[in-house]
């Protein structure tokens, strides 16, 4: 995406306790992401940080 712009979503439960946020699909395009995709989440100050779970970065 060109412009900055700030997408606000919802924290939804499902089943019996977990929770998922949808992304935006222009998001995950852009970052060459696919469905079933292993990713790496980690709690940092002040939130979370998703990434490609492959990735050296």
């Amino acid at each position: 995406m060109a412009k900055k712009e700030e997408i606000i979503r919802k924290l939804t439960k499902t089943g019996r306790g977990s929770m998922y946020v949808v992304l935006p699909k222009e998001h995950i395009r852009d970052l060459g992401w696919r469905e079933r995709q292993k990713l790496v989440v980690q709690r940092v100050k002040g939130g979370l940080l998703i990434k490609d779970a492959r990735s050296k970065k």
